[in-house]
């Protein structure tokens, strides 16, 4: 119960002699606390306490979608146990209309809601539509907590835009990493964090990692970046990652010049065991001050830390743009009733252009390795629909058949901010690209000025060139694929065929095998795409469905460890492949050697002229 005595206020009530104001739900922070320190059956207490309701019926939600997952998860389906409370601790009716929405009747008579939280890692291998692990959860008792609080924390209808104060009740040896405010409290309780938020929108942007220190904090151009690593065999610190890191988001950091969203930065690295009830979707989630990552530990150290570059580059480039420069839908996002922007060719494409652009411009890496990750992206971009209008797909991101297109947006979104950048740069004789638009953007909206999501190219093309309006006519809203040699030979290359080096199951994020949608112990190679070396010389073929590994039946979840384990694999490796083709068993082996794949790539035109060559020159290195 939540009500304080004060004078001279309108709402008034009769009590030990004093006047008394009640304060309404709409008026007051809602205290959450998660308690940490007493898990029971893998699972977290919250309670939930809001002011006062001044309704019959209140409504209480947890998140179906957030931000940056493009996709329907449902979070309400891991709460159990929900109870709401009136102010003398009895219990008040309610129904709940679906996996995220509880409504409780007598809603005047509402003190708190309370209920338990299961974590999403513990089912990545028993559901068909598994959560993201870096938008997931993890509650591993003593040990770790990933607190991705959409996960934890709901809202009531409403009070979306109230502030929010957030206990939590911590193992002692377990520290907080995260970028909420820390509450100062003026008699402190042992073992207790206390968080504070401006909004419900700040409460879920801003995961929580709890795990035994292994941490390490830099300066970047004015940011405060906190490197904190969970490794469950503990052969990765945070300090052996700090170096690349550190050099890396410097570069980021000197790319965007004047560009500067944030004052503190945390990454939140977990580390997966690859285990059955561990986590199995690699990659990481955008914040606007940190970053949730998610890699297997049995990776080397070489390839952990490229994974690291690769995949935080993205994220902290959406410093950006959608955190910067965004529509309405994102700045007022709901939750339970998602309206989705049209402009994921900017909010992922942009970024992942950047996160590649920067580092030739940076000189993290070459000319010719950039080449090759641009060429793969078109090579990638073949397995999506490459007649469908980007923005439509945007704006219906989650439903089909758009939905089965999403990743598309990390291929051709950034092919398409690419191949606009050669534009702007040619239209401007060199001194205007993506960047510079990025840039003029940013200086008109910021993270709390949206923008009108219909508008948006108006605005581009007003600030840029005509010729940008048919740009995006035929290839961002219209359906035309686009011809990448035309663009490629305004800056002196050309499209041609190399040698990649790739993971035995996997070349980059893109999988070489899938699993059977219906049956998850069906996994089977993909066809219609290249295979790597490693398939062709066992006489593996497209569609095979792998039925053995050196004798381990594989399903999904057998198969993990497995692709765990083939990051150590050297090239004199034995292995034995049972597959099915069609109706008959096939028995494969050799050595798994050292896995490539033919692809195509962009090399120099020998007879480029000297003004494709300065506008080439412009592109990768000017900024």
């Amino acid at each position: 119960m939540r009500k304080i005595c004060l004078l001279a206020f309108t709402v008034l009530l009769a009590s030990c002699g004093a006047t008394k104001t009640i304060l309404t739900a709409d008026k007051t922070p809602v205290l959450t606390t998660l308690d940490l320190q007493n898990v029971v059956e893998d699972k977290v207490s919250v309670t939930v306490d809001p002011g006062v309701f001044t309704t019959d019926e209140v409504s209480f939600f947890i998140p179906k979608t957030v931000p940056g997952t493009y996709s329907t998860d449902n979070y309400g389906q891991y709460i159990e146990g929900f109870k709401a409370l009136d102010y003398d601790g009895n219990e008040l009716t309610f129904v709940k209309p679906d996996d995220n929405t509880w409504k409780i009747a007598n809603g005047k008579n509402l003190d708190k809601v309370t209920y338990l939280v299961n974590d999403t890692y513990d089912t990545e291998g028993e559901v068909k539509d598994k959560v993201f692990s870096p938008s997931g959860t993890n509650i591993n008792a003593g040990k770790t907590f990933m607190l991705n609080l959409h996960g934890f924390v709901g809202y009531f209808g409403g009070l979306k835009e109230v502030a929010y104060q957030l206990s939590v009740k911590r193992p002692e040896d377990l520290k907080a990493s995260t970028s909420l405010s820390p509450k100062i409290l003026e008699t402190p309780v042992a073992n207790v964090d206390v968080f504070t938020a401006n909004r419900y929108f700040d409460v879920i942007d801003n995961p929580i990692l709890y795990a035994k220190p292994n941490t390490e904090t830099f300066e970047i151009n004015g940011i405060t970046v906190t490197l904190s690593v969970y490794s469950p065999s503990g052969i990765y610190s945070a300090l052996s990652l700090k170096e690349r890191m550190e050099k890396m988001m410097g570069a980021e950091k000197t790319f965007l010049g004047d560009i500067d969203g944030t004052k503190v930065y945390n990454i939140l690295l977990y580390l997966s065991t690859m285990e059955a009830d561990d986590a199995s979707g690699f990659g990481a989630l955008e914040h606007h001050t940190s970053t949730v990552v998610v890699l297997p530990e049995a990776m080397p150290k070489d390839r952990l830390e490229q994974a690291m570059v690769d995949v935080v580059s993205h994220e902290f480039f959406h410093i950006v743009t959608p955190l910067s420069v965004h529509s309405k839908e994102v700045q007022y996002f709901d939750f339970n009733d998602p309206k989705m922007s049209e402009h994921l060719w900017m909010y992922e494409g942009t970024t992942e252009y950047f996160a590649n652009l920067f580092q030739i411009q940076q000189g993290l890496i070459d000319e010719t390795e950039f080449y090759e990750r641009m060429m793969g992206k078109v090579n990638n971009a073949k397995a999506y629909d490459d007649t469908m209008s980007f923005t439509e797909m945007s704006k219906n991101i989650l439903v089909e058949p758009y939905k089965k297109n999403y990743a598309n947006v990390y291929e051709k979104g950034a092919l398409i901010n690419m191949v606009l950048d050669i534009q702007l740069r040619e239209l401007s004789n060199g001194e205007k690209g993506v960047l510079w638009m990025m840039k003029e953007l940013s200086k008109k909206y910021g993270k709390n000025i949206p923008f009108e999501d219909d508008k948006l190219i108006d605005e581009i093309v007003a600030m840029t060139y005509p010729e940008i309006r048919e740009f995006f006519d035929t290839y961002v809203v219209g359906n035309t694929p686009i011809d990448y040699n035309e663009y490629l030979a305004k800056v002196g290359l050309k499209a041609g065929m190399v040698e990649q080096s790739t993971g035995y199951f996997l070349n980059g994020e893109e999988p070489f095998i899938d699993v059977e949608q219906t049956n998850e112990s069906i996994v089977f190679i993909r066809e219609g795409i290249e295979l790597n070396s490693f398939f062709n010389t066992l006489g593996a073929e497209g569609g095979d469905v792998i039925k053995s590994i050196n004798g381990e039946p594989i399903t999904l979840e057998s198969i993990r460890p497995i692709i765990g384990k083939s990051f150590g694999w050297s090239p004199d490796t034995d292995i034995k492949m049972t597959v099915k083709r069609g109706d008959e068993e096939i028995n494969l082996e050799g050595k798994v050697g050292s896995p490539t794949v033919n692809v195509k790539t962009i090399t120099t035109l020998k007879n480029a002229s000297e003004g494709a060559i300065k506008l080439r020159e412009a592109w990768l290195k000017a900024d």
